[in-house]
């Protein structure tokens, strides 16, 4: 059988200091099958002479003249390529020289298999986690499972997850030929749980692969806690309830989000949590803006994804038992997504 080619596609946005490590851990991987593509989101630190200075003979580059965001930007990279299977790396991620190679030892062992997760470590703090995979709670919001814990080996085993982190995933080239890429209308913050879902809504699996290894700085190349974030990921996680959530689950999903809301408000006095940093970065006002501006946008974009939702049940093939069960197998509590980092 032949080599699979492999497609890493590394998105840029003015992050000169990061890209050169990310760059050489590809370089330097054991699998050798792969063209890495470059996709620049329109950066104005010097990261494109960088690259066409260090990196002009192993990298192709595509310059975007403005930020298209990671959906955008991707899609970009996605289209150009030529590989049996996309991987994505973050511009602020390292890989193990291994990852390719532990990915698609166990991808083509199951055509089944649609995506992989990595297990994704602290590039500061390597026996702490990022993410083996991600979780979902009942209103659309998410969280990497294991999400700073200390790595004890307690997710050395390889598993069904439910979707990959962006930061470093493994995607049939099969599959998004299938279901289509990411949705551009997101932006940015919850695009992999989208890709994520629409690819088991058409019945494929995701495999937690934890020999495959990635060393991750969090929001290295954007804040934490902005308000950017905060807007996208609550603006965002509405959509994905309309787009996928059976009806019944859509109807009481506000009483999840009331439920969390709770939980954050805690956070925010405490200091605990996210709404807990994002007070201390910005205002307990200004938190309250953020999560008016976002259902405002979602409120307008409703009958844009009310359109989507009718396309993505074409290409449903479980059942809203086998849904609601990912939430059960997959989910997370109120508490843990509000109070955890």
């Amino acid at each position: 059988m032949d080599t699979p080619l492999v497609s890493v596609i590394v998105l840029n946005w003015n992050g000169k200091s990061l890209i050169e490590d990310c760059l050489n851990s590809l370089i330097k991987q054991i699998y050798k099958r792969t063209e890495i593509i470059l996709v620049d989101n329109g950066s104005t630190d010097g990261s494109v002479e960088l690259i066409k200075s260090k990196f002009r003979d192993r990298v192709k580059l595509i310059e975007n003249e403005k930020n298209l965001g990671f959906s955008g930007g991707n899609n970009r990279g996605i289209r150009a390529s030529r590989g049996d299977y996309i991987l994505l790396l973050n511009n602020d991620a390292v890989a193990d020289e291994k990852w390719i190679e532990e990915l698609i030892k166990v991808v083509e062992k199951d055509n089944r298999i649609g995506m992989c997760a990595s297990k994704v470590l602290s590039y500061e703090n390597k026996d702490i986690i990022d993410n083996v995979g991600h979780l979902i709670y009942r209103d659309g919001l998410n969280r990497g499972k294991g999400r700073l814990e200390k790595d004890r080996g307690q997710y050395d085993n390889r598993e069904e997850v439910f979707f990959p982190s962006g930061c470093a995933a493994l995607y049939r080239k099969k599959m998004l030929d299938e279901i289509g890429l990411f949705d551009e209308d997101f932006f940015a913050y919850g695009d992999d749980t989208d890709i994520g879902i629409k690819g088991r809504l058409a019945g494929w699996r995701c495999i937690y692969v934890p020999s495959a290894v990635v060393y991750h700085r969090y929001s290295g190349s954007s804040s934490a806690y902005s308000k950017l974030k905060a807007f996208y990921v609550e603006r965002n996680r509405v959509w994905i309830a309309i787009k996928y959530f059976p009806s019944k689950m859509l109807l009481v999903s506000p009483f999840y989000t009331f439920i969390r809301f709770l939980f954050q408000a805690y956070g925010a006095l405490t200091r605990k949590g996210a709404s807990g940093k994002f007070v201390e970065e910005n205002s307990k006002i200004e938190l309250l803006k953020i999560l008016f501006s976002a259902y405002f946008a979602a409120i307008k974009g409703i009958g844009m994804m009310l359109k989507k939702r009718k396309k993505i049940r074409l290409l449903k093939k479980v059942s809203d038992a086998e849904i609601y069960r990912w939430f059960e197998q997959f989910g997370i509590s109120a508490r843990e997504i509000a109070l955890k980092e």
